[in-house]
C-alpha cells in the first residue's frame, strides 16, 4: 500500500478499543499537516480573540428574522456538530451546520460545491484544527452532560476524565471562549438567556453542569416559586432543567451563596429545585479544593440533584482524598520571567497598605505563601494576586521587561504565574494558555477546581441509572 502512495497507520486492537480518541487524533494531526493550506479553514485563527477577524456571509448564515448569525455562533454550531456527528446529540445542529459548512467552504474557496462538503472526511480535514487539541471529546462515552457558564471548561475536564461526553457548552466571555476552543476544539455558544441559544441544547443528556453567578432575586420571599427567579441566570438554569429533565444536575457557586440576601437566595433556589422541578436535592455542601490534591484553600458551595425516577434518596459528598499538597508541588520548575517580580515601588505601596489596615485592626493586605504552604483562594480583582505572593530567589537578570516604577526587588518577591494558577485549579500542564496574562488570571480565578468537581461528580455518576445511556450513536464515522 505504501508503494502505491498510501499512508498506513498501525494500531493495536487494545489501542483502538481503549484509546480510540488518541488514535483518531494521530490520524487527524497527520491530515492537518498534509492538507494544503488553501483547503483548510482554521477556526482557531478566525476566533482568535475578542474581535473576530472575519465574518462569513452565505444563504445559511441568517436567522429566521433575517438578521445575520454572529460568526462566533456560526462556529459554535459547526464545532458542536462535528464533535457530535453520528450521535443523536448532533440533531439540533445538523441542518444549520451543514449549510454553514457549505457557505464557509464556498466563500473560502470562491467556488460553489455542495457535494464536496457533505463528505465526512472532507469536513474533518477542512476543520482539522478542531481535532488537533489536547482534550478531545470522549468517543465511547459512559454518559453525556452539558456545560453551562462553562468558563474555560473546568467542569468539562472533570466530567471527561470520568468518561462523559459534552454535548453542549455555553460561555459568553470571548477570551474564555478562545481558551475553551484551543483546548477542547469547540466554540461554546454565547448568551444562554436567549431562546435561540437554548434551542440548540440536545434532548436526553444525563447531567447538567453549571457554575452560575450569585444574584439576588428581586421577588424573594414572595412565595412565587419559579417566578421569583425570573431575570436571573439561575432562572435559565432552572428553565433548562424543567424542559430537558436531565437525570441529575451539579451546580457550583461561591460560599457566600448560603448567606446571600440573609439566606433568602439559597432558600428560593432549593424551593425551586425541590418543589417546582421535583428533584431530590440533598443539603448543599461547602467543599474545599485543598482536600482533593491541590494546594489552594478554596471553599465553594456544591448543589446536586437527582430526578425522582432515579430512585436516589441519599447522597454523600466525597471524603478528602489528598491534603498533602503544598505550593512547592506546583511551583514553576525553572526561573520565570522578570515581569512576574514586583518593583521596589510597588512593594513599598503594598507594605504601606497592609500597615494602614493593621492599624485599624484588620488583616487586609498582601500575603506571602511559603513553599510548604497552601495558597489562598485565587480570585479575580481586588488583592487576588497580592494575597498569593511567593518568594523565588532564582532570578539573576533584573532587567525590567515591562514599564515599572523603580527597579525589580532583590528579595525574590513575585506573583504566581498563570501556569501556577492553572495547577492550583487542577488543570494539567498540557492545558493551553493562549491568552494574555491578564485574561489568564481572570479565567483561572473564575474557574472551578477540577479535582474537587471530579470527586463529587463521581459520586453523582455512581447513583444514576445509565443503562439507557450506553449507546449514544448509531452511525459514528
Amino acid at each position: 500500500m505504501k508503494a502505491e502512495g498510501w499512508t498506513v497507520f498501525r494500531f493495536w486492537e487494545t489501542e483502538i478499543t481503549k484509546e480510540s480518541d488518541k488514535c483518531l487524533n494521530r490520524i487527524l494531526n497527520y491530515m492537518n499537516a498534509k492538507t494544503k493550506a488553501t483547503d483548510k479553514i482554521a477556526i482557531t485563527q478566525m476566533c482568535g480573540g475578542s474581535k473576530v477577524s472575519m465574518q462569513m456571509y452565505g444563504p445559511h448564515s441568517l436567522n429566521e428574522d433575517g438578521t445575520i448569525i454572529p460568526f462566533e455562533e456560526q462556529m459554535a454550531i459547526v464545532s458542536h456538530y462535528l464533535h457530535n456527528q453520528g450521535y443523536k446529540s448532533a440533531k439540533p445542529y445538523e441542518n444549520k451546520a451543514e449549510g454553514l459548512i457549505e457557505d464557509i467552504y464556498n466563500v473560502h474557496q470562491k467556488t460553489v460545491d455542495t457535494s464536496c462538503v457533505s463528505d465526512v472526511s472532507v469536513q474533518y480535514s477542512l476543520f482539522s484544527d478542531l481535532f488537533s487539541v489536547p482534550f478531545l471529546p470522549t468517543d465511547n462515552p459512559k454518559f453525556t452532560f452539558i456545560d453551562l457558564f462553562a468558563g474555560i471548561g473546568g467542569f468539562r475536564m472533570a466530567m471527561q476524565n470520568l468518561g462523559g461526553k459534552c454535548v453542549f457548552s455555553s460561555e459568553w466571555d470571548a477570551q474564555a471562549q478562545k481558551t475553551y476552543l484551543l483546548n477542547y476544539g469547540e466554540v461554546p455558544f454565547g448568551d444562554i438567556t436567549k431562546e435561540t441559544t437554548k434551542a440548540f441544547i440536545p434532548d436526553d443528556f444525563d447531567v447538567l453542569c453549571a457554575g452560575f453567578p450569585c444574584q439576588a432575586f428581586s421577588l424573594a420571599g414572595k412565595r412565587l416559586g419559579f417566578e421569583e427567579t425570573r431575570g436571573t441566570l439561575f432562572f435559565d438554569v432552572a428553565e433548562i432543567i424543567r424542559r430537558k429533565r436531565p437525570k441529575a444536575f451539579f451546580l457550583e457557586n461561591v460560599k457566600g451563596l448560603l448567606i446571600h440576601d440573609k439566606g433568602k437566595t439559597i432558600q428560593t433556589i432549593l424551593k425551586v429545585l425541590r418543589e417546582d422541578l421535583d428533584y431530590y436535592v440533598p443539603d448543599p455542601q461547602i467543599v474545599n479544593a485543598m482536600n482533593f490534591g491541590v494546594p489552594q484553600h478554596r471553599e465553594r458551595v456544591y448543589i446536586v440533584g437527582f430526578r425522582k425516577d432515579q430512585n436516589v434518596n441519599e447522597f454523600t459528598y466525597p471524603s478528602p482524598t489528598d491534603k498533602t499538597k503544598t505550593f512547592a508541588d506546583i511551583k514553576e520548575k525553572h526561573t520565570v520571567s522578570a515581569k512576574y517580580y514586583l518593583s521596589t515601588q510597588y512593594v513599598k505601596t503594598l507594605v504601606a497598605h497592609k500597615e494602614r489596615h493593621a492599624a485599624k485592626g484588620n488583616g487586609f493586605g498582601y500575603e506571602i505563601i511559603p513553599d510548604d504552604g497552601v495558597a489562598n483562594a485565587i480570585v479575580v480583582g481586588g488583592m487576588g494576586r497580592e494575597r498569593n505572593l511567593v518568594i523565588d530567589t532564582r532570578l539573576e537578570d533584573f532587567t525590567p521587561v515591562t514599564n515599572i516604577k523603580g527597579e525589580i526587588n532583590r528579595d525574590g518577591l513575585r506573583r504566581m504565574t498563570p501556569r501556577e494558577w492553572a495547577r492550583l485549579q487542577g488543570f494539567p500542564d498540557n492545558f493551553i494558555i493562549g491568552v494574555a496574562d491578564a485574561s489568564a488570571y481572570k479565567q483561572f480565578g473564575n474557574s472551578v477546581a477540577v479535582p474537587a468537581i471530579q470527586a463529587t461528580a463521581e459520586e453523582i455518576i455512581k447513583r444514576i441509572n445509565l443503562s439507557k445511556s450506553i449507546q449514544y450513536g448509531t452511525d459514528r464515522k
